[in-house]
């Protein structure tokens, strides 16, 4: 009975794994077949590892996303930027059926591209515009006041110095009274030595 269940759990593996295989393969099948046959005449193909971004003009600031290309994609090249810095392709999803990529994420085949001027920039839906009373809060007129006067400064005064001599005493050097400190000490303690014995 245990053969039974292991030859049937073993034979729905093999016939699932087998039906996996042949489903990624035709998959794969269809996705060279799609590379590798190119389109005549001048063709972008995507040379990027992720998708990439298609736009409406050349510049990722003043247009819009319009699609987006997988790796490996192959789309009909119609020109360049002046800079070539962006290729213009053919594609549908865009609303004039064009659209455009940055250039080194494709590699172009077949023949060189004709330079293409950038079309119109679209124009915003929603133009900025500043509230009248909030700028009025920030408009403001600076009280009139009196122009600052000059105030001269005191004149100058510099001190004077006269030489006073010192009275002459004779003073005791500082290292002669710790000399004989010293010496005072040592005395004392001679003669605690000697009366000790």
């Amino acid at each position: 009975m245990n053969r039974f269940w292991f030859k049937t759990i073993i034979g729905v593996l093999l016939i699932s794994g087998l039906s996996v295989g042949t489903l990624f393969s035709v998959k794969q099948a269809e996705a060279y077949q799609d590379v590798s046959t190119p389109p005549s005449g001048v063709y972008a193909t995507v040379t990027y590892s992720d998708q990439i971004n298609v736009r409406g003009g050349p510049s990722t600031v003043h247009y819009p996303i319009v699609g987006q290309l997988t790796p490996g994609e192959v789309v009909p090249a119609l020109g360049v930027s002046p800079g070539h810095e962006w290729v213009q392709i053919a594609f549908p999803g865009s609303p004039n059926g064009t659209g455009w990529v940055y250039a080194i994420y494709v590699k172009v085949s077949g023949g060189d591209l004709l330079v293409v001027e950038a079309p119109a920039t679209p124009t915003p839906l929603v133009t900025a515009t500043i509230d009248a009373t909030l700028a009025s809060a920030f408009n403001f007129q600076p009280t009139p006041s009196r122009m600052p006067t000059f105030t001269p400064p005191p004149p100058l005064v510099v001190p004077q110095f006269t030489e006073i001599s010192a009275p002459q005493h004779t003073m005791v050097a500082p290292g002669v009274f710790v000399v004989s400190l010293f010496l005072i000490g040592a005395l004392g303690i001679l003669i605690s030595f000697v009366l000790r014995k």
